[in-house]
């Protein structure tokens, strides 16, 4: 079934939605107006490591968020959206889940070019300190969890799943800025999209060069497609979001 929202409804910026007659529908399956759907090019994926997203409610850019399009790509992938799970097991809904044998992705203040390492992958302790053991501890990952929102939204996921402290967590540094570019600023060189992250662990974890070019090329078309559309439909461009942006640079 499809979604139908005034066209308006895309642009934060305007103040009365209501003005705009034209509707376009959503896609079921990646919810962006079908104008930047890119689901019919998504190519099935194996993968070792099960992904889970969990998706702040409050982050809402369809248009340019990659959410649901990464858990695309994945049959095993689990995507929610919410505050907080009182386990593993029942954000991924099922009866049993060990901790022990997942990694969360959670920056906060720790960043690898404050540590001594130069791997783009680092697990670290809870006092953000480097793990002894690398290798080790990064090959046993059974399954990732990503944290889908802003810089704050992300942190108060963090803070409202204390189960994630029983997981192992993980920090990036990638040679490479987003490649959002302008037409999404983070407030940090480490910040990447959520599908750039999980081609990123995805594919060097399970030594898969294959994985993180597909979820690369499915960006890079998404982010064309972007671009195309929004030079006929201007009303699909997310508001800056300036109030946010600002609280990421204190934490």
């Amino acid at each position: 079934m499809l979604l139908a929202r005034p066209l308006a409804a895309y642009s934060r910026g305007m103040s009365n939605p209501v003005e705009a007659p034209d509707v376009v529908a959503d896609c079921p399956h990646c919810g962006k107006p079908l104008p930047l759907c890119i689901c019919d090019s998504v190519t099935p994926i194996e993968s070792r490591i099960q992904l889970l997203i969990l998706q702040h409610p409050q982050e809402q850019d369809r248009a340019l968020g990659t959410a649901r399009l990464t858990a695309r790509h994945f049959e095993n992938a689990v995507h929610r959206i919410g505050l907080s799970w009182p386990s593993l097991a029942k954000a991924l809904g099922r009866p049993v889940a060990d901790p022990a044998r997942w990694a969360v992705l959670y920056l906060g203040s720790a960043k690898v070019e404050d540590l001594d390492t130069d791997a783009e992958i680092v697990a670290i302790n809870r006092k953000g300190e480097l793990e002894p053991n690398q290798r080790s501890i990064l090959g046993r990952i059974e399954g990732i969890v990503l944290l889908d929102g802003t810089w704050s939204q992300a942190k108060a996921l963090w803070w409202r799943n204390p189960w994630m402290l029983r997981c192992q967590r993980v920090i990036l540094g990638p040679k490479r800025p987003s490649r959002y570019g302008q037409l999404r600023r983070e407030p940090r060189r480490d910040g990447l999209s959520t599908i750039e992250a999980a081609a990123m662990l995805l594919g060097a974890l399970q030594k898969r060069p294959d994985i993180a070019e597909a979820l690369n090329d499915s960006f890079d078309r998404m982010l064309t497609r972007f671009r195309d559309v929004q030079a006929t439909m201007p009303e699909l461009a997310p508001k800056p979001k300036k109030r946010d942006f600002r609280r990421r640079r204190r934490n």
